[in-house]
Protein backbone atom coordinates (compact mmCIF):
# COMPACT_ATOMS: atom_id res chain seq x y z
CA UNK A 1 0.00 0.00 0.00
CA UNK A 2 1.77 3.10 -1.23
CA UNK A 3 1.17 6.48 0.40
CA UNK A 4 3.19 9.61 0.84
CA UNK A 5 4.61 10.70 4.19
CA UNK A 6 2.27 13.69 4.34
CA UNK A 7 -0.50 14.06 6.89
CA UNK A 8 -4.12 13.99 5.86
CA UNK A 9 -5.96 17.27 6.41
CA UNK A 10 -9.54 18.49 6.06
CA UNK A 11 -8.43 20.65 3.11
CA UNK A 12 -6.92 17.78 1.09
CA UNK A 13 -9.31 15.11 -0.15
CA UNK A 14 -6.91 13.66 -2.70
CA UNK A 15 -8.40 10.35 -3.92
CA UNK A 16 -4.91 9.04 -4.87
CA UNK A 17 -3.41 9.33 -1.37
CA UNK A 18 -3.17 5.54 -1.34
CA UNK A 19 -2.65 3.33 -4.37
CA UNK A 20 -6.16 1.94 -4.68
CA UNK A 21 -8.86 2.31 -7.31
CA UNK A 22 -12.00 2.37 -5.19
CA UNK A 23 -10.99 3.03 -1.57
CA UNK A 24 -9.42 6.21 -0.19
CA UNK A 25 -9.06 7.92 3.21
CA UNK A 26 -9.93 11.49 4.15
CA UNK A 27 -10.08 13.43 7.38
CA UNK A 28 -13.65 14.67 7.32
CA UNK A 29 -14.46 18.00 8.96
CA UNK A 30 -18.12 17.00 9.16
CA UNK A 31 -17.57 13.45 10.43
CA UNK A 32 -14.79 14.52 12.82
CA UNK A 33 -12.23 11.79 12.09
CA UNK A 34 -11.17 9.38 9.35
CA UNK A 35 -13.76 8.70 6.70
CA UNK A 36 -13.07 5.64 4.57
CA UNK A 37 -14.27 6.69 1.15
CA UNK A 38 -15.56 4.38 -1.54
CA UNK A 39 -15.24 5.87 -5.02
CA UNK A 40 -17.48 4.15 -7.56
CA UNK A 41 -16.64 6.78 -10.18
CA UNK A 42 -12.90 6.42 -10.89
CA UNK A 43 -13.78 7.61 -14.41
CA UNK A 44 -14.55 11.08 -12.93
CA UNK A 45 -18.04 10.86 -14.41
CA UNK A 46 -21.13 12.37 -12.82
CA UNK A 47 -24.66 13.12 -14.03
CA UNK A 48 -24.42 16.55 -12.32
CA UNK A 49 -21.83 19.29 -12.73
CA UNK A 50 -21.68 21.20 -9.45
CA UNK A 51 -19.88 24.52 -9.66
CA UNK A 52 -18.04 23.87 -6.36
CA UNK A 53 -16.90 20.32 -7.21
CA UNK A 54 -13.27 19.51 -6.38
CA UNK A 55 -12.97 16.61 -8.84
CA UNK A 56 -10.34 17.28 -11.54
CA UNK A 57 -11.34 16.44 -15.09
CA UNK A 58 -15.01 16.03 -14.22
CA UNK A 59 -17.08 14.71 -17.14
CA UNK A 60 -20.73 13.91 -17.68
CA UNK A 61 -21.64 10.26 -17.36
CA UNK A 62 -22.24 7.34 -15.03
CA UNK A 63 -20.13 4.96 -12.99
CA UNK A 64 -18.21 2.36 -15.02
CA UNK A 65 -18.56 -1.37 -14.46
CA UNK A 66 -17.20 -2.08 -10.97
CA UNK A 67 -14.72 -4.87 -10.25
CA UNK A 68 -16.48 -6.16 -7.13
CA UNK A 69 -13.68 -8.52 -6.15
CA UNK A 70 -11.13 -5.71 -6.31
CA UNK A 71 -13.36 -3.36 -4.33
CA UNK A 72 -13.85 -5.97 -1.60
CA UNK A 73 -10.12 -6.72 -1.44
CA UNK A 74 -9.20 -3.03 -1.21
CA UNK A 75 -11.73 -2.37 1.54
CA UNK A 76 -10.65 -5.36 3.61
CA UNK A 77 -6.95 -4.49 3.26
CA UNK A 78 -7.37 -0.83 4.09
CA UNK A 79 -9.63 -1.40 7.08
CA UNK A 80 -7.09 -3.92 8.37
CA UNK A 81 -4.31 -1.33 7.90
CA UNK A 82 -6.29 1.31 9.79
CA UNK A 83 -7.04 -1.10 12.63
CA UNK A 84 -3.72 -2.93 12.90
CA UNK A 85 -1.12 -1.10 10.82
CA UNK A 86 0.79 2.19 11.07
CA UNK A 87 -1.31 4.33 8.72
CA UNK A 88 -3.14 6.20 11.50
CA UNK A 89 0.07 7.10 13.36
CA UNK A 90 1.91 8.13 10.20
CA UNK A 91 -0.77 10.04 8.30
CA UNK A 92 -3.59 11.14 10.60
CA UNK A 93 -3.46 13.97 13.17
CA UNK A 94 -3.75 12.60 16.73
CA UNK A 95 -7.13 14.18 17.36
CA UNK A 96 -8.61 12.49 14.27
CA UNK A 97 -7.27 8.94 14.72
CA UNK A 98 -10.66 7.25 14.81
CA UNK A 99 -12.71 5.66 12.01
CA UNK A 100 -15.88 7.75 11.86
CA UNK A 101 -17.62 6.27 8.86
CA UNK A 102 -17.44 4.41 5.58
CA UNK A 103 -18.80 6.74 2.93
CA UNK A 104 -19.90 6.26 -0.64
CA UNK A 105 -18.50 9.59 -1.83
CA UNK A 106 -16.12 9.72 -4.73
CA UNK A 107 -15.60 11.40 -8.08
CA UNK A 108 -19.20 11.21 -9.27
CA UNK A 109 -22.68 10.04 -8.32
CA UNK A 110 -22.29 6.62 -6.60
CA UNK A 111 -25.86 5.50 -7.21
CA UNK A 112 -25.22 5.63 -10.96
CA UNK A 113 -23.50 2.24 -10.60
CA UNK A 114 -26.01 -0.42 -11.65
CA UNK A 115 -24.40 -2.75 -9.08
CA UNK A 116 -25.00 -0.30 -6.23
CA UNK A 117 -27.43 -2.50 -4.29
CA UNK A 118 -25.01 -5.44 -4.39
CA UNK A 119 -22.08 -3.21 -3.45
CA UNK A 120 -23.90 -1.87 -0.39
CA UNK A 121 -24.60 -5.42 0.80
CA UNK A 122 -20.93 -6.40 0.36
CA UNK A 123 -19.63 -3.31 2.14
CA UNK A 124 -21.96 -3.95 5.08
CA UNK A 125 -20.75 -7.55 5.28
CA UNK A 126 -17.06 -6.55 5.26
CA UNK A 127 -17.61 -3.82 7.86
CA UNK A 128 -19.25 -6.34 10.18
CA UNK A 129 -16.67 -9.01 9.43
CA UNK A 130 -13.76 -6.84 10.63
CA UNK A 131 -15.52 -5.83 13.82
CA UNK A 132 -16.67 -2.33 12.87
CA UNK A 133 -20.44 -2.90 13.03
CA UNK A 134 -20.83 0.29 15.10
CA UNK A 135 -19.25 2.42 12.35
CA UNK A 136 -21.98 3.98 10.19
CA UNK A 137 -22.07 3.64 6.43
CA UNK A 138 -23.08 6.84 4.67
CA UNK A 139 -24.24 7.51 1.15
CA UNK A 140 -23.41 11.02 -0.05
CA UNK A 141 -25.60 11.55 -3.09
CA UNK A 142 -27.22 14.15 -5.29
CA UNK A 143 -30.41 12.11 -4.92
CA UNK A 144 -31.29 12.25 -8.60
CA UNK A 145 -31.63 8.47 -9.02
CA UNK A 146 -33.59 7.65 -5.86
CA UNK A 147 -36.65 6.70 -7.86
CA UNK A 148 -34.80 3.75 -9.44
CA UNK A 149 -35.68 0.35 -7.90
CA UNK A 150 -32.06 -0.79 -7.41
CA UNK A 151 -31.26 2.43 -5.55
CA UNK A 152 -34.30 1.98 -3.33
CA UNK A 153 -33.20 -1.59 -2.54
CA UNK A 154 -29.75 -0.26 -1.60
CA UNK A 155 -31.29 2.39 0.66
CA UNK A 156 -33.28 -0.27 2.49
CA UNK A 157 -30.11 -2.34 3.00
CA UNK A 158 -28.31 0.76 4.23
CA UNK A 159 -31.09 1.49 6.72
CA UNK A 160 -31.08 -2.10 8.00
CA UNK A 161 -27.33 -1.76 8.64
CA UNK A 162 -27.73 1.45 10.66
CA UNK A 163 -26.58 3.68 7.83
CA UNK A 164 -27.77 7.03 6.57
CA UNK A 165 -27.97 9.25 3.52
CA UNK A 166 -26.67 12.77 2.96
CA UNK A 167 -28.90 14.12 0.17
CA UNK A 168 -27.84 17.20 -1.81
CA UNK A 169 -30.17 20.21 -1.92
CA UNK A 170 -28.44 23.49 -2.75
CA UNK A 171 -31.45 25.58 -3.73
CA UNK A 172 -35.16 25.58 -4.37
CA UNK A 173 -35.58 26.96 -7.88
CA UNK A 174 -34.76 25.55 -11.30
CA UNK A 175 -32.31 28.41 -11.90
CA UNK A 176 -30.28 27.45 -8.82
CA UNK A 177 -30.14 23.81 -9.87
CA UNK A 178 -28.87 24.91 -13.28
CA UNK A 179 -26.34 27.48 -12.02
CA UNK A 180 -25.00 25.61 -8.97
CA UNK A 181 -25.53 21.96 -9.94
CA UNK A 182 -25.48 22.15 -13.73
CA UNK A 183 -28.76 20.26 -14.20
CA UNK A 184 -32.19 21.03 -15.60
CA UNK A 185 -34.28 19.85 -12.66
CA UNK A 186 -37.81 20.47 -11.41
CA UNK A 187 -37.58 21.51 -7.74
CA UNK A 188 -40.83 19.78 -6.80
CA UNK A 189 -39.61 16.50 -8.27
CA UNK A 190 -36.34 16.71 -6.35
CA UNK A 191 -38.19 17.47 -3.11
CA UNK A 192 -40.33 14.36 -3.71
CA UNK A 193 -37.18 12.28 -4.22
CA UNK A 194 -35.87 13.66 -0.93
CA UNK A 195 -39.09 12.61 0.81
CA UNK A 196 -38.87 9.15 -0.78
CA UNK A 197 -35.27 8.77 0.31
CA UNK A 198 -36.16 9.74 3.89
CA UNK A 199 -38.94 7.15 3.92
CA UNK A 200 -36.43 4.40 3.05
CA UNK A 201 -33.36 5.37 5.09
CA UNK A 202 -32.45 7.99 7.73
CA UNK A 203 -31.64 11.08 5.69
CA UNK A 204 -29.80 14.37 6.23
CA UNK A 205 -29.96 17.17 3.71
CA UNK A 206 -26.54 18.49 2.65
CA UNK A 207 -26.56 22.08 1.45
CA UNK A 208 -23.64 24.12 0.16
CA UNK A 209 -24.21 27.87 0.29
CA UNK A 210 -21.84 30.21 -1.55
CA UNK A 211 -21.59 33.76 -2.75
CA UNK A 212 -21.94 33.92 -6.55
CA UNK A 213 -20.08 36.87 -8.04
CA UNK A 214 -19.87 38.11 -4.46
CA UNK A 215 -23.65 38.11 -4.00
CA UNK A 216 -25.12 36.16 -1.10
CA UNK A 217 -28.19 33.94 -1.71
CA UNK A 218 -31.17 36.18 -2.45
CA UNK A 219 -34.35 36.32 -0.41
CA UNK A 220 -36.18 34.66 -3.31
CA UNK A 221 -33.65 31.81 -3.39
CA UNK A 222 -33.86 31.31 0.37
CA UNK A 223 -37.66 31.30 0.28
CA UNK A 224 -37.69 28.66 -2.45
CA UNK A 225 -35.08 26.55 -0.62
CA UNK A 226 -37.09 26.60 2.60
CA UNK A 227 -40.23 25.76 0.62
CA UNK A 228 -38.46 22.72 -0.87
CA UNK A 229 -37.58 21.51 2.63
CA UNK A 230 -41.20 22.04 3.63
CA UNK A 231 -42.42 20.04 0.63
CA UNK A 232 -40.06 17.19 1.48
CA UNK A 233 -41.42 17.07 5.02
CA UNK A 234 -39.12 18.37 7.79
CA UNK A 235 -40.42 15.86 10.32
CA UNK A 236 -39.12 13.00 8.15
CA UNK A 237 -35.60 14.42 7.94
CA UNK A 238 -32.73 14.04 10.41
CA UNK A 239 -31.61 17.59 9.76
CA UNK A 240 -29.46 19.74 7.50
CA UNK A 241 -25.70 19.81 7.07
CA UNK A 242 -25.11 23.40 6.00
CA UNK A 243 -21.62 24.10 4.76
CA UNK A 244 -19.52 26.59 2.86
CA UNK A 245 -16.47 26.26 0.62
CA UNK A 246 -13.67 24.40 2.41
CA UNK A 247 -11.57 23.63 -0.67
CA UNK A 248 -11.25 25.40 -4.02
CA UNK A 249 -13.44 24.31 -6.91
CA UNK A 250 -11.69 22.73 -9.89
CA UNK A 251 -14.49 23.58 -12.31
CA UNK A 252 -14.64 26.40 -14.89
CA UNK A 253 -17.21 28.16 -12.69
CA UNK A 254 -14.72 28.51 -9.81
CA UNK A 255 -14.18 32.21 -10.48
CA UNK A 256 -17.82 32.94 -9.67
CA UNK A 257 -17.61 31.41 -6.19
CA UNK A 258 -16.69 33.08 -2.93
CA UNK A 259 -16.96 31.78 0.62
CA UNK A 260 -19.74 32.86 2.92
CA UNK A 261 -18.73 33.81 6.44
CA UNK A 262 -19.56 31.69 9.43
CA UNK A 263 -21.90 34.43 10.62
CA UNK A 264 -23.79 34.42 7.32
CA UNK A 265 -24.20 30.65 7.46
CA UNK A 266 -25.40 30.83 11.06
CA UNK A 267 -28.09 33.31 10.01
CA UNK A 268 -29.26 30.89 7.32
CA UNK A 269 -29.20 28.09 9.89
CA UNK A 270 -31.57 30.04 12.13
CA UNK A 271 -34.12 30.20 9.32
CA UNK A 272 -33.82 26.47 8.70
CA UNK A 273 -34.24 25.75 12.41
CA UNK A 274 -37.54 27.63 12.30
CA UNK A 275 -38.80 24.70 10.22
CA UNK A 276 -38.11 22.41 13.17
CA UNK A 277 -34.91 20.98 11.72
CA UNK A 278 -31.56 20.30 13.39
CA UNK A 279 -28.76 22.18 11.58
CA UNK A 280 -25.04 21.41 11.66
CA UNK A 281 -22.97 24.30 10.29
CA UNK A 282 -19.50 23.78 8.75
CA UNK A 283 -18.13 27.09 7.43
Amino acid sequence: MNSSQQMLTVSDHNRSFIDMTYVYPVVSRRAGGVSVGINLNPDNACNWHCAYCQVPGLVRGAAPEIDLAQLEDELRRFLDELLHGSFMAEHVPPEAQVIRDIAFSGNGEPTSSKAFATIVERVVAIRDEVGLAAVPIRLITNGSLVDRPYVQKALQSLAAAGGEVWFKLDGGRAEEFMRINGVDLAPEAHARRLALCASLCPTWVQTCMVRWDDEAPSEAMMGAYLAALELAGPSALRGVHLYGLARPSLQPEAGHLQRMSGEELEQIALRIKEKGLTVVVSP
